[in-house]
């Protein structure tokens, strides 16, 4: 058996999350299928992380082992034949046996977008959260920068997804708007500005965070507590203290699935 690495970029728009659910429709379940009729085998798939209904991606990793022959160049070129429009297989690549997508990643990037002007762009909305009033970014910027380092995540955590651990080491995260990101951000992750679909007039806030691991909607409660700061509900200082206490209820609320995009898992 050879064991095969995939990374892939979906738009999450039509689907109901990364997991296969009865009766629903899911990348995962639509992957698995492609895989099937390119190589006429059974074959399940294991992603990086499980991205929720509406949550894009545009560097997901999955796993998988798989009996065929077929070169990984013939592979690609067979499943994007197949896969619907809005998935998209960028690499494929055979790894040694034992890889696993979870265990193996040491660190994972994701990007949140808002759109702060007060009309809402109607062709960007499947991929922004539009909030319809002015944000201060640059308090958002320095209340994030208290969530660097380790800490335990618990009040940036969804209930419903138990871990043995809530502790989770953040590397990196900032806030700016798009027209304002320092060049040197792109070129330390080796992304064009195409990754997700912005203007680039200051319309719109990039949010990203890399870390060690995320918990279940961590990245989304952190946007939804930065939002507090930036519309001037709260202190920067008040992000520290809702990390301190350890309770989801002290922190800001979900920010929309829309928003988000898995941009690169690191292994």
């Amino acid at each position: 058996m050879r064991t095969i690495k995939l990374t892939l970029a979906y738009d999450g728009t039509a689907y109901a999350g990364w997991q296969v659910q009865p009766g629903e429709t899911t990348v995962q379940g639509t992957l698995e299928a492609a895989l099937k009729k390119v190589t006429n085998q059974s074959v399940r798939v294991l992603a990086s992380g499980r991205t929720d209904a509406g949550v894009h991606a545009a560097g997901q990793v999955v796993g998988f082992q798989t009996g065929s022959e077929l070169a990984v160049n013939v592979l690609q070129k067979a499943l994007n034949a197949v896969l619907p429009p809005d998935i998209a297989v960028i690499e494929v690549a055979e790894v040694p046996e034992g890889f696993h997508a979870i265990r193996d990643a040491r660190r994972k990037r994701y990007r949140y977008v808002i759109h702060d002007r007060a009309v809402r762009d109607v062709f960007r909305r499947g991929y922004c959260w539009h909030y319809g009033r002015r944000l201060d970014v640059e308090a958002m910027h320095r209340a994030a920068q208290l969530l660097l380092g380790t800490h335990d995540f618990s009040s940036f955590e969804t209930s419903g997804a138990p871990r043995e651990s809530s502790v989770r080491t953040i590397t990196d995260i900032f806030v700016c708007r798009a027209g304002d990101c320092p060049d040197f951000r792109a070129a330390k992750m080796g992304l064009s500005p195409s990754v997700v679909p912005v203007a680039p007039g200051d319309d719109f806030i990039l949010i990203e965070v890399e870390a060690d691991g995320f918990l279940y909607n961590m990245v989304r409660a952190i946007v939804g507590t930065l939002v507090e700061v930036g519309r001037g509900a709260e202190s920067e200082d008040w992000v520290h203290e809702v990390l301190q206490s350890t309770d989801r209820r002290r922190a800001g609320p979900t920010a929309p699935p829309e928003g988000l995009c898995l941009v690169h898992v690191d292994y």
